[in-house]
């Protein structure tokens, strides 16, 4: 669970993810104001529109007015006939009919218009007043109004004014389809925008992750944009000094080992002929020190310089094979139950690491108890889960701060690692090394029932 919720904080936290909100947001904000003025700028234009029909409409109804006021009723219904669009009728109306203050713009204008010229009178919306027009194919779902006008005749005109149709909302379905599109273009562009500018980041990441474990990987194709080619030119430059420098430092320590081997042998050999065994003995032991923190020396420079190659290693077979060979050597060891895993490892560098762990152990512990499990932690970055290799001791333990200075190169706890015990203070530190190459660490703990255990986490093949 705190793996997922690690994994899923990265993505979050991701510049490809940050990339991608900001144009989907950029975009989006873009197009609704847009948007927004655009649909303005039509009800503006709408509203405009209907002002000049409505006045050019009220216009054309005086003007009619007027011409019938001057036929003889007899020719008034011919003329009517012809103009159904503007919804006038004779009718029979009584001039005491209830007057009503008009609500619509046109019948306001309306009246505004011809009042002084004739009777005009306004009816409250009804059904009734409802005039459906032949060009019309739907029915009116709401009261009309109508205006009553008076010609000098004395016959009565009625013109129904439908109510006004409701604005199209500004979202339809159409819109919402185009929108869906819209949306759909843009993230897929926002997407491959990310992606495009992310990528060379996740190079440049894998590509130091890999250096930790292996100096001399092939250096990354120069290739990109100018800020890219500069960085990845700047990581090849690097990985160059850092090899350089190590294999430098590891060829001068390996030739102070080889000169210092032969002086070393002669002195030993010189001591073999003093005659006071107790002075012989006490100097032979410390040149056979000398010896061992010159060879550790150059293990702790190898296990920083490592050229094996990584493959899948069955880890099981190993620790058979490292148990076995302790058993041999009359050491009590304890391996119970297998993983079952497979491991990208370097063989002869995991050993290493391995037998120091256990060597310690039986050192100070007498004894080594080694147990393997399945972890279900994750890598946040890579998703590959862990298998951790415990070895546990049955000494006296090492003080709680003091266990992470354990790792410090020739750091030693005086009262338990000691010299005669043949300790140098480069063996925990080399085993740290040599797991944090494979991508792994290495964890000191007192255990809850005595003794020392030492947990090696190393991330399983997938």
């Amino acid at each position: 669970m705190n793996w997922k919720s690690g994994a899923a904080q990265s993505r979050i936290n991701s510049i490809s993810t940050r990339i991608f909100t900001i144009l989907v947001l950029g975009v989006l904000a873009a197009a609704a104001l847009t948007w927004w003025f655009a649909f303005g700028e039509r009800q503006t234009t709408l509203s405009h529109e209907r002002n000049n029909f409505r006045s050019e409409r009220v216009k054309h109804t005086e003007q009619l007015i007027r011409a019938l006021d001057a036929l003889p009723a007899a020719n008034r219904s011919d003329l009517l006939k012809g103009m159904p669009r503007l919804g006038l009728q004779i009718t029979e109306q009584k001039l005491d009919t209830q007057a009503y203050t008009p609500s619509s713009p046109y019948a306001i204008a309306l009246i505004e218009r011809l009042e002084d010229h004739y009777q005009v009178r306004a009816l409250a919306p009804n059904t009734d007043n409802c005039f459906i027009r032949s060009d019309s194919d739907r029915n009116p779902i709401e009261p009309c109004e109508a205006v009553m006008i008076t010609l000098k005749d004395g016959v009565t005109l009625k013109q129904s004014i439908s109510p006004p149709r409701p604005p199209a909302p500004p979202i339809q379905t159409e819109t919402l389809y185009y929108l869906f599109i819209f949306l759909s273009c843009v993230a897929g562009l926002a997407f491959f925008v990310s992606r495009m500018m992310i990528k060379p980041l996740l190079s440049l990441a894998q590509a130091a992750t890999e250096l930790g474990q292996d100096i001399n990987r092939a250096p990354l194709v120069e290739r990109g944009a100018s800020e890219i080619l500069q960085a990845t030119r700047a990581f090849n430059s690097m990985q160059t000094r850092i090899r350089n420098h190590i294999q430098q430092r590891t060829q001068m320590l390996a030739a102070i080992t080889h000169d210092l081997q032969t002086p070393l042998t002669r002195l030993r050999l010189r001591l073999e002929k003093v005659s006071d065994h107790e002075l012989r003995d006490k100097l032979i032991g410390d040149l056979s020190s000398m010896q061992m923190m010159v060879k550790e020396g150059l293990d702790l420079a190898r296990s920083m310089d490592s050229t094996e190659e990584l493959r899948p290693l069955d880890i099981d077979s190993l620790l058979d094979s490292i148990c076995t060979d302790a058993t041999d050597a009359g050491h009590h060891i304890e391996l119970p139950g297998k993983s079952g895993a497979t491991i990208l490892a370097r063989p002869q560098a995991l050993r290493r690491c391995l037998n120091n762990l256990i060597d310690n152990a039986i050192k100070y512990g007498q004894s080594a108890q080694i147990r393997v499990e399945r972890s279900d932690e994750k890598n946040v970055q890579t998703g590959q889960k862990f298998l951790k290799i415990y070895v546990r001791d049955r000494g006296p333990g090492i003080a709680e701060d003091q266990l992470s200075r354990v790792f410090e190169p020739f750091y030693r706890v005086e009262t338990s690692r000691s010299r005669e015990t043949g300790g140098t203070g480069l063996g925990l530190t080399i085993a740290l090394n040599i797991a944090r190459q494979h991508n792994g660490d290495l964890i000191l703990k007192n255990h809850s029932e005595g003794g020392l255990e030492a947990c090696l986490s190393l991330p399983i093949k997938m």
